[in-house]
């Protein structure tokens, strides 16, 4: 069996912070609205601060985590699962989502073809 590697994306990720952004300063706003705040505007800024500062500190680690299908296992970091121990792998979104036959579940996080990547790891764990 190759080794294949899965790294998040960059542009990936931005987009989805871009999106959680967009979807915090509406519900912020919302909130504000129904509490009949007269300074609604001030969701749409804390909304977007708040989700742009996870986003920077997250980035670093988020970014260097990677997902390696080798030797019958799917590793990142110290987590190490034999892919007898995969029961399914399905995209969410821009992720994948693993689950064990243990009802385990990980992500695999901001990849440009998730549908590509859950169908590798299917295979590759029948």
């Amino acid at each position: 069996m190759t080794t294949q590697e899965f790294r998040p994306d960059r542009e990936i990720y931005l987009r989805d912070h871009i999106v959680m952004a967009s979807i915090a300063m509406g519900g912020a706003m919302l909130v504000l609205w129904i509490a009949h705040n007269p300074h609604v505007w001030t969701g749409a800024v804390a909304g977007f601060a708040a989700i742009a500062i996870r986003g920077w500190y997250m980035a670093s680690e988020e970014l260097a985590r990677v997902w390696v299908l080798r030797d019958g296992t799917l590793r990142c970091g110290p987590l190490v699962l034999p892919l007898g121990q995969i029961d399914r792998a399905r995209p969410i979104l821009s992720a994948v989502q693993i689950v064990t036959h243990a009802g385990d579940k990980h992500l695999i996080k901001y990849l440009k073809a998730p549908t590509d990547v859950a169908t590798t790891i299917t295979e590759a764990s029948r």
